[in-house]
């Protein structure tokens, strides 16, 4: 069968994101099907998406929601709006079936399965595209593949891929420079799943909880094969890199045994790990930490239901940063718990995190399948069966969002490291600049003083 994938974000604050996912579809049913990859950040003109669709003439027509808001409390911005236009000019040039997928669509699939009038949806992970595909030739019953759901089907839970990570594909591919072109910064994933419980983090739903680890020496060579391909920054798109400290570990290394030259970064919980831990990823190549700290007060991290501490955070802070690493703490005010004296109490101690950029969010996007649905429902903040498709937000009960925001521009005045959710336009002009110049990776280093 001819499959066109079709990546819907568009979202490039404060700089556009490979479509990963949309790699380890294509590169699961490649051998089987011819396979062509779409990303609507890559179209030049209006004109692009049905040229390219018409061109190619496929029989089965996968389009990946990876985002479905911008999470952004003070400026939010649902995107169905966008991907029902989307769908709706796909109709117009073919008449190919319309399968979704995606970790958006995962969390709102019967909505928009209804929203979006597709044919067929895959929750979970997208992998899955390759057994649809096979009961479609066959004549076998679509609906009888788990984890697919036909119009508008009961929703049944993802259920994990068997595979941690299986192969990347066409890294000659249109879309990939795109990206080289705009950063040289390429993605991949060393594990899936994510054993935290952290109240409003719909990983575990959408990827489970065990964490399946792909072999180190899989990920090395995969980074490598990104690197002859151009990349000049690699990114890894884990949960948490470190959740499993001696994987991560063991993936560095091999990643120098390989001989992995361009610089690495990733996200991080602020836990306790081995002694050298990031000295020895420093060695490998390590050059950006981003830690999901959220709050610098315990009982907040309490109610967060995060696994560190306050103590935690600063000990992982100092590690870092005395291994010569850039590091940069995210923050989530509003959340379960926070009053104006938790704030109080972060803002107090965040001072003492130096030679570092803080990104700070207000707000805490309500998402299904999540302690925090949970903890709303009860609190009467939604009433079940409610649409929370378009975002809505926590609302603690003695500090509203517009006091907290103002609290968060308070202290972050004159603190050019403080940057105010993904740092808006004057981020992104920033950093178009320094891509321009030949600049490579996240970059929010320069923004220390």
């Amino acid at each position: 069968m001819k499959v066109l994938l079709i990546s819907a974000n568009t979202l490039r604050e404060p700089y556009p994101v490979y479509p990963l996912g949309l790699d380890y579809v294509a590169g699961a049913i490649a051998d089987a099907h011819e396979v062509r990859c779409l990303d609507l950040n890559s179209l030049v003109d209006g004109d692009g998406l049905p040229r390219a669709v018409r061109a190619f003439g496929p029989d089965i027509i996968a389009i990946s929601l990876r985002n479905i808001d911008n999470t952004d409390a003070l400026h939010p911005q649902g995107f169905m709006a966008h991907y029902r236009q989307l769908t709706q000019a796909v109709r117009r040039c073919s008449a190919a079936p319309i399968v979704l997928g995606g970790t958006g669509f995962t969390l709102f699939a019967h909505e928009i399965m209804r929203l979006l009038e597709a044919d067929y949806g895959i929750v979970g992970e997208g992998e899955r595209l390759a057994v649809l595909l096979q009961a479609l030739e066959q004549g076998e019953d679509p609906a009888s593949v788990m984890g697919v759901i036909v119009g508008q089907a009961p929703v049944p839970d993802p259920e994990p891929w068997p595979q941690a990570v299986v192969r990347r594909f066409d890294l000659q591919g249109a879309h990939l420079n795109f990206y080289l072109r705009h950063g040289g910064m390429l993605n991949l994933q060393t594990k899936r799943g994510c054993p935290f419980r952290c109240v409003y983090c719909s990983y575990p739903y959408i990827e489970g909880r065990t964490l399946r680890c792909a072999p180190p020496e899989q990920i090395a060579r995969t980074a490598v094969e990104l690197q002859r391909a151009g990349a000049r920054y690699l990114f890894i798109t884990d949960s948490a890199f470190n959740a499993d400290s001696a994987h991560s570990l063991a993936v560095a290394q091999a990643f120098k045994k390989q001989g992995l030259a361009i610089p690495w970064g990733g996200f991080f919980a602020p836990m306790p790990m081995p002694a050298d831990y990031f000295t020895i990823l420093a060695e490998c190549g390590l050059k950006h930490v981003e830690f999901g700290s959220e709050s610098l007060c315990d009982a907040v991290l309490v109610a967060y239901r995060k696994p560190f501490a306050r103590r935690h955070v600063l000990a992982a802070h100092q590690s870092a940063v005395a291994a010569g690493l850039h590091v940069a703490h995210y923050f989530l005010f509003g959340g379960p718990g926070e009053t104006a004296q938790t704030m109080t109490e972060s803002f107090s101690h965040m001072d003492g995190l130096e030679k570092a950029v803080l990104f700070l969010f207000c707000g805490m996007r309500i998402y299904p399948h999540t302690a925090l649905y949970e903890i709303a429902l009860q609190q009467g903040q939604l009433s079940a069966g409610q649409s929370i498709v378009e975002p809505v937000f926590y609302q603690p009960s003695s500090v509203n969002l517009t006091d907290i925001a103002q609290q968060v521009e308070a202290h972050a005045q004159g603190r050019d490291h403080w940057v105010q959710g993904a740092g808006g336009e004057r981020v992104v002009q920033i950093l178009t600049r320094m891509y321009r110049r030949g600049r490579t990776g996240p970059l929010w280093e320069y923004l220390i003083r």
